[in-house]
């Protein structure tokens, strides 16, 4: 729907009308406890913490904090109900994850409102990505659970064990589905710890394992800070560590699991360029950069926050990103309008708006569209930074919000040598005509993941990680597959 305002000039113009989701489709309990053996339990601990919506600060319920005995107890599940799980036979494993995934396509209206309820993200995000591709990695590691001899030939795979699987706050629950699915499909049994600031849907995804019948001790959650990961971690009955966040957690990980035989995969930090050409479809590209830097907030580790451009189009590339960015809606998540939502927490907030400033002192120019911002709440507006030189904070670090650094290039080598002066390596972007020149970039960019004329496109069945301070190992795919195997012979 839209309204018609009157402009500054006497005219009219067409404006957007409100169009909220209904928080009725959910409800939440007002205190959570810890999905342990099947069952709901009590914290141990005795300790609880409030999940609040970033949006407009208010408690949406109160979540148990997970100490040593919790975790402890949460492991002892596991490895009880890895018994049975890794006892049924693939084709029985099958059934369960095509019964979750189609439990979560029944429900994904409500989990989409939960999803942005609690994590800031606009509704039309949760309920067009979040949610079809959670299912969709149901669906795909359902059909591979009873097909792993054929994924890997002339080998004998066996799964690893228990899982523990620590995953962020910035797609809760895909990020829940890129773990727990293909370690179901495999036989293992999880121990899920989903971030403390966005635990919600993972704890609703108990119901959902309820729902689906799945084996006591399959899967299990517990909640709270980054004390109940490192827990988690350091717990000598784990078998697989999975983790997806920081580097720096990242990297305290692989110091605690050191020489302690457990395999694990790190889905870290990233850094991405989004390289533009002079033969590139200009207005399709516009809407790429939009979209691998203004999607979720630019919470995203993949997300295209260095923008190199070549540089005989910057100008009209920044005439036209300029004018796309007032077009732009920010505000509340739940409206079917919004483009941008809330950031995560005050403490992301805090460090968007160090790095921001940074930018400014080191002497890059910052613009950003007109934009009311909302009086509660964690909220950033789209941001452009040009006049960037590489050694500059903004160019280096991962910012985690909806912010651009544009820098330019003259040619393809220099464009690659930009591109891959970074710490990271997680994904790129590539915009041109060329098929040659695509394929000649993609060789050379030192990247997990090369988008050709697109950013920011997932599937279950392609591999996704990264290299350097992005970790290592992968996620989706027969790669994935195999970080949740051991094998035999």
């Amino acid at each position: 729907m839209t309204d018609i305002e009157p402009r500054t000039d006497g005219g009219l113009e067409w404006t957007y009308a409100p169009a909220p989701e209904s928080r009725a489709i959910v409800s939440f309990e007002e205190r959570y406890g810890l999905y342990v053996g099947g069952e709901t339990v009590e914290p141990r601990s005795g300790e609880w913490f409030t999940s609040a919506s970033p949006a407009t600060e208010e408690p949406l319920a109160e979540v148990a904090q997970a100490g040593p005995e919790d975790v402890d107890l949460a492991v002892g599940a596991a490895r009880a109900g890895y018994e049975t799980w890794s006892g049924l036979r693939p084709s029985e494993r099958a059934k369960y994850l095509f019964r979750i995934a189609r439990i979560l396509q029944e429900r994904a209206r409500e989990l989409a409102v939960a999803e942005s309820l609690d994590g800031g993200k606009p509704i039309k995000e949760s309920r067009d990505v979040d949610l079809p591709l959670a299912a969709a990695h149901f669906f795909y590691h359902a059909g591979w659970a009873d097909k792993l001899e054929y994924a890997f030939p002339n080998r004998r795979p066996r799964p690893l064990g228990v899982a523990a699987q620590i995953i962020p706050w910035n797609f809760p629950l895909l990020m829940l589905a890129w773990k727990v699915a293909p370690a179901l499909a495999c036989g293992n049994s999880v121990v899920l710890k989903p971030a403390e600031t966005t635990p919600l849907t993972a704890l609703l995804f108990a119901d959902v394992c309820r729902q689906a019948e799945l084996p006591p001790g399959a899967v299990n959650i517990i909640t709270g800070d980054g004390s109940t990961g490192a827990e988690l971690v350091r717990h000598t009955g784990i078998d697989k560590v999975a983790f997806t966040g920081s580097t720096e957690v990242g990297k305290a990980i692989q110091r605690e699991l050191a020489g302690r035989g457990v395999p694990h995969t790190l889905e870290l930090g990233g850094k991405a360029a989004n390289i533009v050409f002079e033969d590139c479809a200009l207005d399709q590209a516009i809407e790429g950069i939009v979209n691998g830097i203004y999607f979720n907030q630019g919470h995203v580790c993949c997300a295209g926050s260095r923008l190199l451009v070549q540089e005989s189009i910057l100008e009209p590339l920044l005439g036209k990103l300029r004018g796309r960015l007032s077009t732009l809606r920010l505000g509340d998540p739940l409206d079917k309008n919004t483009d941008i939502g809330a950031i995560n927490s005050r403490a992301q907030l805090d460090r968007i708006t160090e790095l921001v400033e940074s930018g400014q002192a080191e002497g890059a120019e910052l613009y950003q569209p007109a934009c009311e911002l909302p009086e509660r709440g964690y909220w950033f507006p789209p941001t452009v930074f040009t006049n960037v030189a590489q050694s500059f904070r903004i160019a280096q670090e991962e910012i985690f919000g909806p912010v651009l650094s544009v820098m330019t290039f003259r040619t393809p080598a220099e464009a690659v040598d930009k591109a891959n002066n970074t710490a990271y390596g997680l994904s790129a972007g590539v915009w041109t005509e060329k098929g040659s020149r695509i394929l000649w970039m993609a060789a050379r960019l030192r990247a997990g993941v090369v988008w050709a004329n697109t950013f920011n496109r997932f599937d279950p069945a392609s591999p996704f990680g990264g290299y350097k301070e992005s970790g290592f190992g992968r996620e989706g795919g027969r790669h994935g597959l195999e970080a949740y195997l051991g094998f035999e012979g």
